[in-house]
């Protein structure tokens, strides 16, 4: 941030949008333009190019009535820090798991219909592998795709993969969905060789409050699965636990 003889050098125009959300979002949640300007201490004009502004970028939502109200971008903004806040205070957890599985730990979320990886816990010794396809499109072939796929409601699962076709990523790749072996409730979803070849993962599924969310792991060697096994319950329990606080 720049400094000026010894104060940040601040945006006019940035302080006073700001301050018109917190003017609409005190009281009742709603005001009007002239409310706004009034409560504000700004020049009517200024306070209507301000909120035009402000509406045009999601910040508030303008009604029928004249009025103005938060608007979407807020509660995205505020889903997606507590998100990342949970991921935090997961992080000791998601690092324990990485020393104790020796391998890479991936942690997922289906978010608005979307299996989506949103946090990568890796180091010197057990590096991430490439993920050349996101979950997204290959929840089909990674163990972190069938865990939360075996979560879904079968409506529900259905309807994702009518969504997302079953691509053929290696020969390993199930791509009938009535083969798909998803794990049950609570058990250890597997992926050997399904979605790279040479590459061995397993799931479990992670309790997240408003999510559906799975943790997973490479593991290093076939003959460490049992070890890498105990160690992803143990591990999914205490992340679950971790984003319990949040």
């Amino acid at each position: 941030m720049a400094v000026e003889r010894g104060r940040p050098t601040l945006i006019r125009s940035v302080q006073r949008a700001l301050h018109l959300i917190e003017v609409v979002g005190e009281g009742e949640g709603r005001a009007t333009a002239k409310e706004i300007a009034r409560a504000s201490g700004l020049p009517l004009a200024t306070t209507y190019h301000l909120l035009r502004t402000c509406t045009y970028e999601g910040w508030l939502q303008r009604l029928d009535d004249g009025t103005y109200v938060l608007g979407h971008r807020l509660d995205a903004v505020h889903r997606r820090g507590r998100g990342a806040a949970g991921v935090a205070l997961a992080r000791p957890a998601l690092e324990w798991l990485r020393d104790a599985a020796g391998g890479p730990v991936y942690l997922a979320r289906c978010v608005d219909g979307e299996i989506v990886v949103v946090e990568i816990v890796d180091g010197p010794r057990t590096p991430r592998i490439d993920l050349c396809v996101g979950v997204h499109d290959a929840a089909h072939a990674t163990a972190l795709g069938k865990a939360i796929l075996g979560q879904f409601a079968t409506a529900d699962r259905d309807e994702y993969l009518s969504r997302h076709p079953l691509h053929d990523l290696t020969r390993h790749t199930v791509v009938d969905p009535r083969r798909l072996q998803l794990p049950a409730p609570g058990q250890v979803a597997v992926d050997d060789e399904e979605y790279a070849l040479g590459v061995n993962c397993m799931a479990a599924p992670v309790v997240e409050p408003g999510h559906l969310a799975a943790v997973g792991v490479v593991i290093p060697a076939p003959r460490v699965r049992s070890r890498a096994r105990e160690a992803l319950v143990a591990g999914a329990g205490r992340i679950s636990r971790a984003l319990a606080l949040r």
